[in-house]
């Protein structure tokens, strides 16, 4: 039954909806009033059935993302399984006037109506629609008021030294006011020292992982929290106010402050780090940030294989190494592990955890080689390629044969027309109220379950008729490879998918094009001018 504007006499089930913005515990009992309020209201109409209660805690009104039971509450309505809700104001449901129009329409065209009791307002009354936009406009409105009033006292607190913010290390913020810690302070003295004397922040991570210390959070620690640690002018006894901001108080998503003026306040409690060395540290920190940068623009897109390695040990990215011989008379380039390069050969820490990884380098030579080999291989054997990248656009083309959603379709209308005849029963009062929930849950549960049977094939279907596209492009793609000369490294950028790198001098390439990898088994002599690389065997893999 679908209500109408006049829901006081009708058999509906309506569903009360509670929440309060925090999780204190004046707010708990403020919940917990409404929840029995609500109950108690429903109750009072003889006609009513009272559904599940649904109640959101500690989550502000603007935030529907976060809302979850809100969310669920949206879901099961248009869903048909609630038939009216009720509120206790229009600022509980939402406070974002087009959130709240926008759910209480859909909500209408189903049939749904939504009662906010302070307010008076029954969406399925034909002027409800217009009361409820003044009143959740009047609701944004106080909302944007309420955020620019913390805004304002924060910038205040602010002002006079108030630390806003989570724990660190080192450190602790209780009430406002910074404390050192006593017994994490060394360690940030040990990491300062060390990059002023020239350690870098991927070696200075290795050696306190390789000690067994963990940070605030428990987790290993990387060059990018050590870098963090360097940057944070809270080391140094300063405190840099606002450097983050909220721009739009609907959404509370928080952005780096690129737009606001921070504030900057000099020895505003105990310093771990000295004038001295911190004034060092920035200026190295300059230093290599520049040079790093330089380095990228001269660098960029350079590497055909950059992103594309991986180990095949530890699933790991290779990345690119560069050391330079004695009198910067020989350079050479390999490429390595990212745990290996982070935290050296496989060990344990002494927590007993494990650290580095085993496998070996790759030099950039044998690389190129490789790759060229790979290609030199389809080439040379390019039958088998169209005969395999066939013989998969018939194996997937197979699988679409027994996946008919029609079958599964009528069972759906069945199951309605069921339904349907179960509602005229409980009219002409063949069966109980009870027994009619009980059929209809039962037919419910029945439709959703072949539902999603049906939406699962469809997506399916869609899958096997995208792949067999794919595939089809992958024969004119191969055979462009197959009319490439393998001698380009330019082109192997494009045509590379991934390599797998494997500790026993083994490399496995996967192309775009080419539905299987290419294991490629290579041994090396020499070294320097004199490097050769050797290709044992090759050979396709699935």
């Amino acid at each position: 039954m679908v209500p109408s504007a006049d829901v006081w006499t009708q058999n509906i089930v309506v569903s009360p909806y509670c929440r309060v913005s925090t999780d204190k515990e004046d707010q708990r009992n403020s919940l917990e009033s409404q929840i029995q309020y609500f109950t108690a209201f429903i109750k009072s109409h003889p006609n009513w059935t009272l559904g599940e209660v649904y109640y959101d805690e500690g989550i502000t009104g603007t935030a529907i993302k976060k809302r979850k039971n809100f969310n669920r509450l949206i879901h099961d309505a248009l869903a048909g399984n609630v038939q009216f809700i009720i509120t206790k104001e229009v600022s509980r449901f939402a406070r974002n006037t087009l959130h709240t129009l926008d759910f209480t329409r859909k909500l209408k065209a189903r049939g749904v109506g939504v009662y906010f009791i302070l307010d008076n307002i029954n969406t399925l009354d034909s002027d409800g629609e217009l009361r409820l936009t003044i009143m959740a406009s009047l609701a944004q409105e106080e909302s944007r008021k309420t955020s620019e009033r913390i805004k304002w006292g924060q910038k205040r607190m602010m002002e006079r030294g108030f630390a806003f913010g989570g724990p660190m290390y080192g450190l602790v913020i209780t009430d406002g006011k910074i404390t050192v810690d006593p017994e994490e302070a060394p360690l940030v003295k040990f990491i300062f020292d060390r990059y002023a004397d020239g350690g870098s922040c991927y070696g200075i991570a290795r050696e306190i992982n390789e000690k067994g210390i963990k940070t605030k959070r428990g987790r290993v620690w990387t060059h990018n929290a050590i870098f963090k640690i360097l940057r944070n002018e809270k080391y140094v006894g300063d405190l840099r106010q606002q450097k983050t901001f909220t721009p739009d108080f609907l959404t509370h998503e928080s952005q780096k402050n690129k737009i606001e003026n921070t504030l900057y306040l000099k020895n505003t409690h105990e310093a771990i780090i000295d004038r001295g060395t911190w004034n060092q540290v920035q200026a190295e920190l300059q230093r290599r940030v520049t040079d790093s940068a330089e380095k990228r623009s001269r660098y960029t897109n350079r590497y055909w294989c950059s992103g594309k390695v991986f180990c095949a040990e530890c699933g790991r990215k290779f990345i690119r190494r560069q050391s330079v011989g004695k009198n910067r008379r020989y350079n050479s380039i390999t490429w390595r592990c990212y745990a290996a390069v982070s935290y050296g050969k496989e060990k344990l820490n002494l927590l007993g955890e494990d650290l580095g990884c085993k496998n070996y380098s790759v030099n950039d030579k044998a690389l190129s080689l490789c790759m060229r080999e790979v290609l030199k291989f389809i080439q040379i054997n390019k039958s088998l390629l169209m005969k395999e990248i066939s013989s998969e656009i018939k194996t997937v083309q197979a699988q679409s044969e027994a996946t008919d959603v029609v079958p599964l379709q009528n069972k759906i209308d069945e199951l309605n027309g069921y339904k349907t005849r179960s509602i005229d029963l409980f009219v002409k009062e063949m069966i109980s109220q009870e027994e009619l929930k009980r059929q209809k849950l039962f037919y419910d549960g029945e439709i959703e379950r072949i539902s999603k049977q049906i939406s699962d094939i469809q997506a399916n279907n869609r899958l096997i008729r995208e792949q067999t596209i794919d595939l089809q492009k992958m024969i004119d793609e191969a055979a462009n490879i197959s009319n490439l000369k393998y001698d380009i490294p330019l082109l192997y950028g494009e045509l590379l998918d991934r390599i797998e790198v494997h500790k026993s001098k083994a490399l496995v390439f996967y192309l775009q094009a080419v539905p299987f990898g290419i294991k490629v088994i290579y041994s090396i002599q020499g070294c320097r001018d004199a490097y050769t690389v050797n290709i044992k065997s090759r050979e396709t893999i699935r």
